[in-house]
């Protein structure tokens, strides 16, 4: 199939990624865009997995007011590179971030954040629940399971719907990002202020 310009540019929007990069994945998707872009966001995560021990010190911290002062985000976004970190792409996504944590009200980064004796609890709430509402130990598993990925997506930042595109998660905006960047990206913190509320997240690695 032949690849024409306006095939490379409308790849280059949805992916931000070089001329002959864009080329090559279409030649390789015989031309289906949704097949080059995923084969582009693939090699940059891919890039940037393999620069995953690198140290990312660079970056920003976010800030986000709403209503006058009764809502505050902070959050620590890093790069590795300077350049990156000022880069129009790396901002946006450090404000989406901001914006997404004061929509939804997360209260960890990843999965990973989660305690072992938060999850424990959970598991046993709801274990508690569906027994005293007669349900068998044969379905209690698939329970347990369909509640706790409710809890993820309601808890977890990366687990959210991106609050731009319900049919999207925080992660798929996040790993897109990175794809187009090809660094080790790091969301290191976070805290939400509200009148009369406090929630905060510790330190944490970058969400896979």
């Amino acid at each position: 199939m032949e690849i024409t310009t306006d095939m490379i540019k409308e790849l280059r929007d949805k992916t931000n990624c070089g001329i002959m990069d864009c080329r090559n994945a279409l030649k390789k998707a015989d031309g289906n865009m949704e097949l080059a872009v995923r084969e582009l966001r693939q090699k940059g995560l891919q890039t940037a997995a393999k620069r995953a021990d690198r140290v990312s010190a660079e970056g920003k911290v976010q800030v986000y007011i709403h209503g006058e002062g009764r809502l505050v985000v902070v959050v620590e976004v890093n790069s590795e590179t300077d350049f990156v970190g000022k880069s129009p792409m790396f901002l946006e996504l450090a404000q989406e971030l901001a914006l997404q944590i004061a929509a939804a009200n997360p209260k960890y980064i990843s999965d990973k954040d989660v305690p072992a004796d938060v999850l424990a609890h959970e598991k046993e709430m709801i274990e508690a629940r569906a027994r005293l509402e007669g349900k068998k130990d044969a379905v209690m598993p698939k329970i347990v399971e369909g509640y706790m990925k409710k809890f993820f997506e309601e808890q977890v930042l990366m687990d959210q719907k991106y609050f731009r595109d319900e049919n999207r998660t925080v992660a798929d905006l996040f790993n897109e990002k990175v794809s187009a960047l090809g660094e080790n990206i790091v969301i290191r913190r976070f805290i939400r202020w509200q009148l009369g509320e406090v929630s905060q997240t510790p330190e944490a690695p970058a969400a896979e």
